[in-house]
């Protein structure tokens, strides 16, 4: 990729809602195939809209319109307004807040916090919504336009600068120059700019008037001979920008570049206030070049202002040719188009509008027609200029450069503004590890979650050419969390969205959970496990290095050798299961930590309190690793014996043993390890049997935590006093006492003694744990028998993601790799409310791509005032033919009102 150009800004998403279409991408289908979108209304719709019926008597009153259907529909609750506010806010804020949402999440920054300011630049048309003044200070800002960019603020909970601004007609291309201002200035990161235009009801048409913009048959011919105006419209538009070399950096999906901007004024330069001037616009053309350092040569189309009224399109065609031609003698070689002939006039979206327009003709390198051009108007002499109107679908060649393009657009009183553009650089190419990878969805209610999960499953089958961990990532971090959930986990595309369909689904409780990490004991190894997540994850395989090189003088060997042999023989002595045990479990505690799980509690099962002792700071690593070392060998030393698994209460259980068996362990409710001599446990083996009761071997070598150990007691209390101990600084379970480990008793060598002996009460640590309601269980390590244990304890209620298996109970489980398994976890943390650090999950940088936006519940929200009747729009005309049309367009004002008054039938 070169080098990002100097001082340019990168759009980085679009948003619309226009007639006929409610998305970028519908509005391009619409343009590249020719059509239409202005209504042409009945007399039965302009009545229910309350235009009177003089009016719709007058054969100058034009029933066309740029309609925005359903411009009283809001999702009220997704931007936290309740049922009144909506209905008293005027819908242009309503349509922008939804535009720039929308914007945020097509370019994967939707989340609810953002890492540095966002600026907000947005216009809106003078407010009709309400008759009369607001009634208080709650109508006063719902109707207020002064309040539309703070509003979206506010709402969105962006803290970069927040203007609302209003030049008339050119108000949303302003937006968008002084939005890369701000940002080329350092104020804000990135910012939003854009427009609207909206007025209920929202059928409606216009009287048409001799010498006024507005067309006499409800078409828009813009540089045709046949043009005598344009028509309005509603609609609204945002862009998201940002510094284009942190869009490179970030890795972020860039739609074109704004090479530069320029605004000015006509001044009094001109024959009147509404009309324009050649060289007001020729200025502000010619500074927007100057800014971008380009030849106008290279500018292959410009989206013209293009209102089509016949003073109009010549003056700007002028001030164009004026400005190329300092540059180029060349004829005809720079397309022209307006977005007016498709859509009518946006009001103040309509500079937004034509921007939308040029982006999409940049990224789909055609050009779209310009409608209803036959023969261009006679003031105009398109041969002798560098220009003609693009009439037809047209390729759009780059012609060894890059595509640029020019955006036009000026306000009634002179105020102009104009963008060049330039298509976007072309990104490097993706990298496309093939892996598993972690999808997440979230809505306020489950018909939206559904509905998102059907738009998402149906996006990814249109395009396989996107990145599935590019994917992930902008649901992960560029989406907020909301209480309805769902996740897959999936390796390719395809797989991911036939999983999403089926994915695990749950309503998220109320509050922020706390995490246990739960630490299996011995019996949990397995050969094998954990070797993918050495190959693929750096913090995992990081800790293990570490932990095997301490570990090599006290073992003779190194351990990962036997970790990852693939032979259960190799890890089966318990001088070399205890040390393995710890490693695996250790690092796969990092890796989690590194993801942003952090522990409130710790309850390891045996020997895995050596891991939780350690992560809560009494042992530091070389000291624990050594422990366990020792403990494993004086333990191997020791004469073999036996455990088994017995399904009875901890009492029922004491009741059946005789001398030499102990109970290891309470693990649950009925769930029993007794443990002692190979014969005594065999003997408890045909007791059982012939009660019906089965009992299960576990895989040790030793009657642990029986009297078998008690040999060594002595000797390991005084190894333990070799290191140094301290108090613990995350808060873990006792297995001696079932409940939590006082600083005495964790900075106590005697303590570490009984432990070895004493039986393990992990179903009272697990109540212990259980007493904080909102606490998720985490098993650290192979295997899924301790998360099992838990949901046991913990009774009937209590659901998947309750107490969380991190690993597959086999290698590779259900043919499923570690990795799958690992993020499997991760969701049904996430749907449990577990916040992860998600770019560190993915251990390197991931780009931001498209996605479909959230799924809007909308529903009518319309302030009814029973003497309210449609106001005709006011005409906003460009230029002035003197005295006598001035004192006509006055005429014609009071002519309205009195129409209005009438309203008779």
């Amino acid at each position: 990729m070169s080098e990002p150009i100097q001082d340019a800004v990168a759009i980085l998403s679009m948003a619309c809602r226009v007639p006929g279409a409610a998305s970028p991408e519908e509005l391009w289908g619409n343009l590249a195939a020719g059509v239409e979108s202005i209504s042409e209304l009945s007399d039965a719709e302009l009545r229910e809209a309350g235009v009177p019926l003089r009016l719709l008597r007058d054969p100058a009153y034009v029933k066309a319109w740029g309609v925005l259907r359903g411009g009283d529909l809001f999702d009220a609750g997704l931007f936290g307004f309740t049922p009144r506010e909506a209905e008293r806010a005027d819908p242009q804020q309503r349509l922008l807040l939804e535009c720039a949402w929308e914007a945020l999440e097509a370019a994967g920054y939707g989340q609810e916090e953002q890492a540095g300011p966002v600026g907000v630049f947005v216009g809106a048309d003078d407010s009709d919504y309400l008759a009369g003044a607001p009634a208080d200070m709650e109508e006063m800002i719902g109707s207020g336009t002064s309040f539309v960019a703070t509003r979206i603020s506010y709402k969105l909970n962006l803290s970069g600068p927040s203007f609302t601004l209003q030049t008339a007609c050119s108000t949303s291309l302003v937006a968008v120059h002084l939005a890369c201002r701000s940002l080329l200035d350092g104020e804000c990161d990135m910012a939003l700019a854009g427009g609207v235009s909206l007025h209920l009801p929202e059928a409606r048409g216009y009287r048409y008037q001799e010498g006024g913009i507005y067309s006499p048959d409800g078409h828009c011919r813009a540089f045709d001979a046949d043009a005598r105006g344009t028509v309005g419209g509603h609609g609204a538009g945002v862009v998201l920008l940002k510094r284009l070399e942190d869009a490179l950096a970030d890795g972020d999906a860039i739609r074109a570049v704004v090479r530069a901007s320029a605004v000015n004024n006509d001044g009094a330069a001109k024959v009147g206030f509404t009309a324009p001037s050649v060289d007001g616009q020729a200025r502000v053309i010619g500074e927007a070049l100057a800014l971008a350092r380009i030849d106008a040569g290279s500018i292959g189309y410009v989206e013209a202002h293009g209102t089509g009224t016949p003073m109009g399109d010549p003056i700007e065609i002028a001030a164009l040719t004026q400005v190329f031609r300092a540059a180029t003698d060349r004829r005809g070689f720079c397309a022209l188009g307006a977005i007016k002939t498709n859509l009518g006039h946006l009001g103040s979206a309509a500079g937004v509008a034509g921007l939308i327009k040029t982006v999409l003709a940049l990224e789909r390198e055609a050009i779209p027609p310009s409608l209803h051009f036959r023969a261009p108007n006679p003031r105009i002499d398109f041969a002798a200029s560098p220009f003609h109107v693009n009439a037809r679908l047209a390729p759009w060649p780059r012609n060894g450069a890059p595509r640029r393009a020019g955006v036009s657009s000026f306000g009634i009183g002179g105020t102009n503004a104009h963008v060049i553009l330039e298509e976007a650089p072309v990104p490097d190419a993706a990298v496309t590890a093939g892996d598993w990878h972690l999808l997440l969805l979230s809505a306020r209610t489950e018909t939206a979650l559904d509905a998102a999960t059907e738009r998402l499953a149906g996006h990814l089958a249109e395009h396989p050419e996107q990145d599935l961990a590019d994917v992930a990532f902008t649901l992960q971090a560029g989406r907020r969390a909301f209480e309805h959930r769902r996740f897959a986990v999936g390796a390719d595309l395809s797989a991911a969205a036939a999983a999403l369909r089926h994915g695990p689904a749950r309503k998220r409780p109320a509050g922020t959970p706390e995490v246990a990490f739960l630490f299996p004991g011995q019996g949990a190894q397995r050969a094998g496990v954990g070797r993918e997540l050495y190959a693929r994850e750096a913090v995992f395989r990081a800790e293990v290095d570490r932990c095997c090189e301490i570990l090599r003088p006290p073992l003779g060997f190194d351990l990962r050798e036997a970790l990852f042999s693939g032979d259960d023989e190799r890890l089966r002595p318990t001088a070399v299961a205890q040390p393995a045990l710890f490693v695996l479990e250790h690092a796969l505690a990092r890796l989690w930590m590194s993801w942003g799980v952090q522990p409130s509690a710790l309850l390891g099962h045996s020997v895995g309190e050596y891991t939780a002792a350690c992560l809560a700071g009494v042992f530091d690593l070389p000291a624990a690793l050594e422990l366990v070392a020792a403990r494993g060998a004086m333990m191997q030393a020791l004469p073999g014996g036996a455990m088994l698994a017995v399904p009875l209460a901890e009492a029922e259980l004491a009741a059946l043993l005789f001398p030499g068996l102990a109970i290891a362990a309470v693990n649950a409710p009925g769930r029993c390890v007794a443990s002692g001599p190979d014969a005594a446990i065999a003997e408890l083996e045909e007791r059982l049997r012939e009660r019906g009761l089965p009992g299960r071997r576990l895989a040790t070598s030793h009657a642990f935590h029986s009297a078998a150990v008690e040999p060594i007691l002595p000797a390991f209390a005084a190894r333990v006093r070799r290191v140094g101990l301290q108090e613990p600084r995350i808060p873990f379970l006792s297995n001696v006492t079932g409940d939590w480990i006082t600083a005495a008793e964790a900075t106590d060598p005697g303590y570490w003694a009984r432990h070895l002996r004493a039986t393990v009460r992990f179903a009272d640590g697990v109540r212990r744990l259980a007493e904080e309601p909102r606490r998720l269980f985490l098993e650290v390590g192979p295997g899924d028998a301790l998360s099992a244990l838990a949901r046991q304890t913990l009774g009937p209620l209590a659901g998947r993601e309750a107490a969380v298996p991190s690993l597959p109970r086999h290698r590779g489980g259900e043919g499923r790799p570690e990795i799958a398994s690992l993020l499997d976890a991760a969701g049904r943390l996430w749907l449990a409310g577990t916040r992860l650090d998600w770019p560190a999950l993915h251990g390197g940088p991931r780009r931001r791509v498209p996605l479909p936006t959230y799924p809007f519940e909308r529903r009518s929200y319309r302030l009814r005032r029973p003497s309210q009747a449609v106001a005709e729009p006011v005409l906003r005309e460009e230029e002035s033919g003197g005295i006598e049309e001035i004192l006509a367009r006055q005429l014609a004002l009071i002519s309205r009102q009195l129409d209005l008054l009438a309203e008779t039938e």
